[in-house]
């Protein structure tokens, strides 16, 4: 009878014991997407470089806020800066997917992209602003009923001319670029356009048949996007950006990128 009570119990601790190993394994996965990067010699950023003053097209070279940023986290890895220029819709998933390292695009972190993708630190706050015609008057246009000009994809497309608890255009023409949808309102096809207040301000002074104004909507928090479960590459961007922010070099990219030289 002995015998089989000890038989039992050591079955049982070594089922226990297996599945403990099992698990272990998977929990202490180690996490090795920093020496990835080092490994390959380069950092991919992915974007969208119709957004400035954050990421713009000048000549052949793509210039902004966030390319600035991602080249200071590159030289602290220790390898070259790889932008890839794509529409913004897509850019989470990318990441997600593996497609690039990080997704730097003024992307607004919330809950729907937080369940794929990590982010890391805030670097600048924002809000939506509007832009429309210059002999419009701002102090009475009401957004609800006319047509919205939006960039696919982003908070003013998915969030404010999609809810209509916030906002009731009669209807919604989703464009690749801010630019695209600045294009169409200066040809009469849609009634505003709704982007950050950044790229709105610097759309509206190189359209100056447009203009643009705040209509009070909350505030959003731009953040760096790069895949789940990579906490070391985590640390490596969120130092980089308190020591961008504490020597006050991420103002200093924003003066530069939105002055008329940028």
């Amino acid at each position: 009878m002995k015998k089989k009570v000890f038989a039992a119990l050591l079955s049982a601790v070594l089922v226990l014991g297996l599945a403990g190993c099992s698990g272990g394994s998977d929990n202490n996965k180690a996490d090795d997407s920093v020496q990835k990067i080092k490994d390959k010699g380069e950092l991919v950023m992915l974007t969208n470089a119709a957004f400035p003053p954050f990421e713009y097209v000048d000549g052949d070279t793509i210039k902004g806020v966030d390319i600035d940023i991602a080249q200071a986290i590159a030289d602290e890895l220790g390898v070259k800066l790889t932008v890839t220029n794509m529409d913004f819709d897509p850019i989470v998933d990318y990441v997600k997917s593996g497609k690039g390292d990080l997704g730097l695009a003024g992307i607004t972190r919330n809950e729907k992209r937080e369940k794929a993708v990590d982010f890391s630190n805030t670097y600048v706050k924002t809000k939506q602003y509007i832009i429309v015609p210059k002999d419009v008057d701002t102090a009475s246009f009401d957004p609800n009923g006319k047509i919205a000009g939006v960039q696919q994809g982003t908070t003013g497309d998915t969030y404010y001319a999609s809810d209509e608890e916030v906002m009731k255009p009669s209807e919604v023409k989703r464009y690749k670029s801010a630019v695209d949808a600045v294009a169409d309102l200066k040809l009469g096809r849609v009634d505003f356009v709704i982007i950050d207040e950044l790229p709105a301000k610097k759309l509206a002074e190189q359209n100056p048949e447009t203009k643009c104004y705040d209509p009070g909507y909350e505030e959003e928090e731009y953040a760096i996007a790069m895949q789940k479960d990579s906490p070391e590459l985590q640390k490596v961007v969120n130092d980089v950006l308190k020591k961008l922010q504490d020597e006050g070099k991420i103002d200093e990219f924003l003066v530069k990128h939105t002055s008329n030289e940028a």
